[in-house]
């Protein structure tokens, strides 16, 4: 039912065209991010999948496939490392390479200003090497009282993976997406501002998100 219902509130919010546009996935091995992947593939966009569990993200890929997407990745990355967030948005733009690119606007056959045509066509070009779409939407949860860790530290994977992960990830993909005008989508939660008993990192986290 909840998933239902955010597929419901996505489909309204991004009513735009996404045929052929390359997105990329964190967290996309289970969850809202898998589910989000279906969606995507449902509407024709080529995806790249990245999570830790790789078997899974095979079976995610696969059925993204079967549901409609023309071509889909799959990354095995942790984004509470720098390194493979790096390697993430490299591998993506490697891949894809300008196959996975929207068309022209069919109304510009229309338009009366050739060099409108042409700015356009030029700014295809430079947009070949681009992410359209970044969802950060890896994260891990964590219950039990602050006073009651018996090691802080464990602790940390939370803000690691929950908010440096979204740090490195659009640090690195922003290039890329600035060239397209394209899209961030970052999922937070009732959380950040309902904070949830015994779960006062998780909390923070989102709040800062």
């Amino acid at each position: 039912m909840f998933f239902k219902f955010f597929l419901r509130v996505f489909r309204v919010v991004f009513s735009e065209n996404v045929a052929g546009k390359v997105v990329l996935i964190t967290g996309a091995s289970s969850g809202i991010g898998e589910h989000l992947a279906y969606e995507y593939a449902s509407r024709g966009a080529c995806l790249a999948l990245s999570a830790r569990r790789e078997e899974r993200l095979r079976e995610v890929a696969d059925r993204c496939r079967h549901i409609g997407s023309p071509e889909v990745i799959i990354i095995c990355a942790d984004v509470s490392n720098a390194h493979d967030c790096k390697q993430m948005i490299d591998q993506t733009v490697h891949h894809f390479n300008g196959r996975c690119t929207q068309p022209l606007p069919i109304y510009h056959a229309f338009e009366c200003c050739f060099l409108i045509l042409i700015s356009d066509i030029l700014l295809l070009i430079d947009c070949m090497h681009a992410v359209d779409h970044l969802v950060n939407n890896a994260g891990i949860s964590q219950i039990g009282m602050l006073e009651e860790a018996d090691d802080i530290t464990n602790l940390r994977p939370v803000i690691d993976i929950n908010f440096w992960g979204s740090v490195y990830v659009t640090k690195f993909a922003a290039p890329h997406l600035r060239h397209c005008g394209g899209r961030i989508i970052a999922l937070s939660s009732a959380a950040s501002w309902l904070p949830l008993p015994r779960m006062n990192v998780y909390n923070v986290m989102f709040f800062l998100i």
